[in-house]
């Protein structure tokens, strides 16, 4: 078991919007094609960051959702040009986490 937390900044002003697509379509997608999303959440004090966690069973399952979800056209075409408007990806910060023996989250 894997997962993966994600760091996100968006454009000054954009996170609602951000935080819309991703609670109405990012996330479902991505529950949809099997990944578990454990969390979504918002800086509280700062108006522009919004991390998500994921959670995958393994690598294999990783790069199966990968391929799925981002190789689409429906991402290509749809999500990627929104996401673009909205996101520094500059800024973007992925890191790839083990649960601990006493990890509640698993």
């Amino acid at each position: 078991m894997l997962f993966e937390l994600r760091e996100y900044h968006c454009k000054p002003g954009r996170r609602d919007e951000f935080v819309a697509l991703m609670e109405e379509v990012i996330i479902p997608l991505n529950v949809k094609a099997g990944a578990v999303v454990v969390a979504s959440f918002v800086g509280e004090s700062d108006d522009d960051t919004y991390i998500w966690i994921r959670r995958f069973d393994n690598e294999e399952h990783r790069a199966r959702l990968y391929e799925e979800i981002y190789q689409s056209d429906f991402w290509k075409t749809e999500i990627a040009p929104k996401t673009g408007e909205m996101l520094d990806r500059s800024l973007h910060r992925i890191t790839r986490l083990n649960p601990t023996p006493r990890s509640v989250i698993r």
